[in-house]
């Protein structure tokens, strides 16, 4: 299924980092055999108010023999804070990783950028295939790096980067290791053949990758405050970190 252009009024006001990835992001999905991924009618486009500011959420949701779920969300409040988040979680017949990706801009300054494929194999390892395709990625370096939380140390690999961009040369190095990062990913994914064998250890990790995130303070503590606890916790088990069926 061909990935329709965006025309969505909050990438078009967006700074410009996540704007690019987006695109960058879509771009690479076309390679892919898409189709709709089920998302609750009500959670696809959502409006809230945060502190008196504006909220909108916009999410994509698709779906390919590879992955259960590849989701990209923009979300943008007022005028001053914009946010990029994706994920793309592989069919539990599938030993492949968890791509995962985000971006916060605060007034125009990139405050946290976060990029990474996360093993779902039963030691926790990416195989030696992503070792030696990110190994010999050009090496990267950023004036302030970011140390990661303490629920996700055990769920991102060694090649996570995690950092603030403090200048436009650093953002669009990460847009460059990010779309990289991606394109060996879904190469990956369209050589590799299921292990059905593998299932049951692939889909406990890709479980506690989920439980993991749900811990995310900062990300339930916006939404319960421009929803409710009950609507937050909804929208973090069901949209952003949904547990894969047995």
């Amino acid at each position: 299924m061909p990935l329709s252009v965006a025309t969505s009024s909050i990438r078009q006001h967006q700074h410009p980092l996540v704007r690019q990835l987006a695109e960058g992001i879509e771009a690479c999905w076309q390679q892919l055999e898409l189709s709709p991924c089920y998302l609750p009618e009500d959670l696809g486009y959502v409006e809230g108010k945060l502190e008196g500011e504006k909220l909108v959420i916009e999410n994509r949701c698709y779906q390919t023999p590879q992955f259960r779920k590849m989701h990209l969300e923009l979300a943008k409040i007022g005028k001053n804070l914009d946010i990029l988040h994706c994920v793309m979680f592989p069919r539990p017949e599938y030993e492949l990783p968890i791509f995962g990706c985000d971006i916060v801009s605060g007034r125009g300054q990139i405050s946290a950028a976060i990029v990474d494929l996360s093993a779902a194999t039963a030691t926790g390892n990416l195989t030696a295939e992503y070792n030696s395709q990110l190994s010999n990625l050009a090496q990267t370096s950023y004036s302030q790096p970011r140390d990661l939380p303490e629920w996700g140390k055990r769920i991102f690999s060694e090649f996570c980067c995690f950092v603030k961009p403090t200048s436009l040369a650093e953002e669009q190095q990460f847009l460059v290791q990010t779309k990289a990062y991606l394109s060996i990913h879904v190469q990956r994914a369209l050589s590799k053949m299921p292990t059905p064998e593998r299932r049951t250890d692939l889909l406990d990790r890709q479980r506690y990758y989920c439980r993991q995130q749900q811990k995310n303070d900062k990300t339930r503590r916006v939404l319960e405050k421009a929803f409710d606890p009950q609507w937050a916790e909804r929208y973090m088990t069901t949209v952003l970190f949904d547990l894969p069926e047995a």
